[in-house]
């Protein structure tokens, strides 16, 4: 077998100047993005080196031939290539990934700290090849090979010439820009060949800890996109904008504008920057020496007309509106401009503090948020989908969430681009659990890597609104040294945003203490946990990743991934969908369903148990941090999404299936809600939005199991902006274990007497007892869980429900003329021939209707449904099943975009 070559380029002074592919070539900046740039995506071809008896200069000769190479568009890893040549089949599909050669390394283990296994194919290194054509309006100009992700290693050949080598290029998270010039010719084709290695288990490379089995080839390859650009002799890039406002009222903005500059040729030039922004126009001479790269700043204090008067300013989605400037510079040589680079930016400013009990505290534009967010993953081969990505955005926004973190997984520059344009706040930074926080023993390359990786991503991401922290460690914090080495990183660089240690508790000698805590839970606890806990996960300071634990998918989620044989009992199947180390299964989610709820006999009862688990969970745990802001100063559900089909740590699948978590989130999100309190059965009323809210109603009403009004209290209140209000109190009289479950019932109206919130409550006779000495990081185990089995007594209810559509909106009018309690009603949307229309975004759902009660349900159908009819099955637990159908109206629809 082949195995990683020590290349060696005779001449790759001559290729590349002085500016070589280590620090000095401008690694870690953006490709350029204008006229001059061609996308290469299309029309490369991918093999295995134990497959080829050449080497790096034939293969990137024109004469070579490619025989029975793999067909590939680029970003792409190199299984990501085989899955969609059709050399496996879904390895997302029950275990399929698991029957991949060299998927035999232990389960439930971090891939990324083992050798490959013996016999994978991915012990290889794997070659990318394209032919390219240069451009004629290129002579004269410098041609720029752009690599905007490779993992883990590379050789770069074109026409026959080693560009750069495997030790300077290494590093899954590094921005490259290699200076090709003087191995093509302008008007001539090229041929470009890449020799891609995976990461070695003391390489820093992408990993997924125990989120999901990590794939075989460890996404080794070009999963980064791959460009070419021509500038003149300088190239810009990476220009940003730092806000810094006057005082609190807002009304003036001084903006520094910063752009990087590499002078390409081997001799000094002399030119004038010129930018643009914000209806303003600057300029100052810039001289480079010869092969030099220099950052350029324009401050308000040299440019006063960079002290803006009434700004735009950019606000999260909550708070206000998001609009993004314009920000141009270019470099003028001799009259000509040798290169533009344009980005679209926020006024804005993000800053976080430590409150007087030590919470992480963030500020936009000097106004306190409380974070509520979930984690982010990519796709678990790195596959990028331009229809899915829009759609996750507007789930997030749908559901009021404020935030995505991103552990690693770091996406490409269209995420980015949808969180500025929605609002949306992104906390970036490294991830846990393999050599990235095996500190003590990095080598020297690891050191290097780490500081050279953060550098790409500092300058790619500064220009970004969304951005407002980075985390230099997950789980742990980086030894003194290393945190200092980064924090020089992100001076140099002008990272305009708040720094974070890590994600954990803990102090630095650098930089004190982090204002957070990772202290779980990660597993299910029942809802009261958020608010009784003191100590652990409870609602208190700022949880960056926390969890009621599993979140199964909806029946036709998991029948797309399950085999029919491994639907039901849960077997080793689902288990291989749940996640690694003390996560490979969902017993405790089912303990505990089993004791509150009673044991389910079907995969469709056990789903639909779940759905009420989960919305239960996690609006509880958004609504405990809400009440208590800010003492608690922000909660990230772990996790958003999945990287694969999974039972666990999600608010929405794989598919963007919603689900109970969904809707518990989005409820206790609302900008306006009432909420009922474990701990003590208060209510409160809270607010996220940035404007105060007179004269509201409250109305609190509690049944017990047989709808018998046990309380009734209505009380007004005025409640202040992002306001978190204590309106009245249930007497703790009313639920004596002896009893039945009660249900609470909440009612919120503004002036006008239109309801701005609702929520309704199962609540135990008695509440979890929690054994808090056994507490671990996974989760607070029971001495003995609620009781509410009696709930699957409740008597038949019959619901009624119309289906209509306008303008792409389906409207569900739904009615309970029974006198039951009609108990978590849900609403799904189907084409014409079945399929789950996805993503199907009501305005609310697993809804509760009281006798007489009615409700309506509107939701806007995807752009990509198709057909001309839609379908909706609305169910409950204790309610007859409806199928309704619809004509579609003219095809319009909205979303992120």
């Amino acid at each position: 077998m082949k195995l990683r070559l020590e290349a060696k380029s005779v001449f790759l002074t001559a290729v590349l100047g002085l500016t070589s592919v280590v620090p000095g070539f401008a690694q870690g900046t953006p490709r350029v993005s204008d006229a001059r740039t061609i996308p290469l995506r299309e029309g490369w071809e991918i093999q295995s080196s134990c497959k080829i008896n050449a080497d790096g200069a034939k293969l990137s000769s024109a004469e070579y031939q490619p025989q029975g190479w793999i067909k590939a568009t680029v970003p792409t890893t190199v299984l990501a290539a085989q899955v969609a040549a059709g050399i496996y089949p879904d390895p997302y599909y029950g275990m399929n990934m698991r029957k991949i050669p060299g998927s035999n390394y232990p389960l439930g283990k971090v891939f990324s700290n083992m050798e490959m296994p013996a016999g994978s194919p991915y012990r290889c290194a794997w070659w990318y090849r394209k032919q390219v054509q240069i451009p004629a309006a290129s002579r004269g100009k410098i041609t720029w090979l752009h690599f905007g992700g490779i993992n883990y290693r590379a050789n770069v050949w074109v026409n026959g010439q080693l560009v750069a080598n495997d030790k300077q290029i290494a590093g899954a998270y590094r921005v490259y820009n290699l200076d090709i010039t003087k191995a093509v010719t302008p008007g001539k084709p090229a041929t470009i060949a890449v020799e891609t290695f995976a990461p070695g288990p003391l390489d820093l490379g992408i990993n997924w800890v125990d989120w999901n089995p990590t794939p075989p080839d460890k996404d080794m390859g070009l999963w980064g996109p791959v460009d070419l650009a021509t500038t003149g002799p300088v190239a810009v890039r990476s220009p940003f904008i730092a806000t810094h406002f006057e005082d609190a009222t807002l009304k003036a903005a001084d903006v520094t504008v910063t752009a990087e500059l590499q002078n390409a040729t081997d001799h000094p030039v002399q030119g004038t920057l010129v930018g643009t922004f914000a209806g303003q126009r600057f300029q100052q001479p810039v001289e480079l020496a010869a092969s030099e790269s220099k950052s350029v700043s324009f401050s308000p204090e040299q440019f006063p007309q960079l002290k803006l008067k009434h700004p735009a300013i950019w606000w999260p989605a909550e708070m206000g509106a998001h609009p993004l400037e314009p920000l141009t510079v270019r470099f003028v040589v001799g009259g000509q401009t040798s290169d533009t680079a344009s980005a679209r930016v926020g006024i804005r400013e993000a800053t976080s503090e430590l409150t007087a009990k030590g919470a992480r505290l963030f500020r936009i534009n000097g106004k306190p948020i409380l974070i509520r967010g979930g984690g982010w993953s990519q796709d678990l081969l790195m596959r990028e989908d331009h229809e899915n990505l829009p759609e996750q955005i507007r789930m997030v926004k749908d559901m009021r969430l404020n935030t995505i973190r991103q552990e690693a997984k770091l996406e490409g520059d269209e995420f980015y681009r949808l969180t500025d344009e929605n609002g949306i706040l992104v906390m970036a930074g490294w991830c846990c659990c393999d050599q990235w926080e095996h500190w003590k023993d990095w080598t020297p390359e690891n050191h290097q890597v780490a500081n050279d990786s953060l550098r790409s991503q500092m300058l790619r991401l500064r220009h970004h609104a969304s951005l407002i922290v980075w985390l230099n460690g997950s789980d742990n914090h980086p030894p003194a040294d290393v945190e200092q080495a980064y924090l020089n990183v992100e001076k140099e660089t002008g990272w305009p945003n708040a720094i974070l240690s890590s994600a954990s508790g803990g102090t630095t000698t650098v930089t004190g203490p982090s204002g957070v805590k990772m202290s779980g839970p990660y597993d299910y606890v029942s809802p009261s946990y958020w608010y009784v806990d003191t100590q652990h996960g409870g609602a208190f300071t700022f949880n960056t990743e926390t969890s009621p634990g599993p979140a199964i998918p909806q029946p036709d989620s998991l029948v797309k991934f399950l085999p029919p044989q491994d639907r039901w009992p849960i077997g080793e199947v689902w288990n291989y969908h749940a996640g690694g180390g003390d996560f490979m299964n969902v017993d405790v989610f089912n303990t505990a369903m089993k004791a509150t709820y009673g044991w389910p006999d079907s995969m469709d009862a056990y789903s639909k148990l779940a759905q009420t688990m989960t919305y239960d969970g996690e609006r509880a745990m958004f609504e405990a941090y809400t009440r208590n802001k800010y003492t608690s100063t922000g909660v990230i559900q772990w996790m958003l999404n999945n990287a694969w089909p999974s039972v666990i740590w999600h608010l929405y699948d794989y598919y963007l299936q919603t689900g109970g978590g969904y809707f518990g989130t989005k409820k206790a999100c609302e900008p306006l809600h009432v909420q009922y309190s474990y701990d003590d059965h208060s209510i409160y009323a809270v607010s996220s939005l940035p404007v105060a809210t007179p004269s509201l109603q409250v109305q609190a009403d509690v049944y017990d199991l047989d709808l018998k009004s046990v309380f009734h209290q209505t009380k007004m209140l005025d409640l202040a902006a992002d306001g978190s209000q204590r309106v009245l109190d249930i007497p703790a009289t009313i639920f004596q274990p002896e009893q039945s479950t009660h249900f609470v019932r909440l009612e919120m109206k503004n002036a006008s007497g239109k309801i701005v919130s609702q929520n309704f409550y199962w609540i135990p006779s008695k509440l979890t007892v929690f054994d808090w000495p056994k507490t671990e990081y996974t989760y607070t185990p029971a001495i003995s869980y609620s009781n509410m089995q009696d709930l699957r007594t409740l008597p038949k209810s019959e619901i009624r429900a119309s289906l209509t559509t306008a303008n792409r909106i389906l409207h569900v009018h739904l009615e309970n003329p029974s006198h039951a309690l009609a108990f978590q009603v849900e609403v799904r949307g189907f084409t014409a021939d079945g399929k789950p229309i996805l993503p199907l975004l009501w305005n609310d759902d697993f809804v509760e209707l009281m006798p007489g009660e009615r409700r309506d349900l509107t939701a806007e159908l995807p752009k990509t449904t198709a057909g001309n009819q839609a379908s909706v099955i609305v169910s409950g637990w204790n309610t007859n099943t409806l199928r309704l159908g619809a004509k579609l109206s003219a095809n319009v629809g909205t979303g992120a975009e």
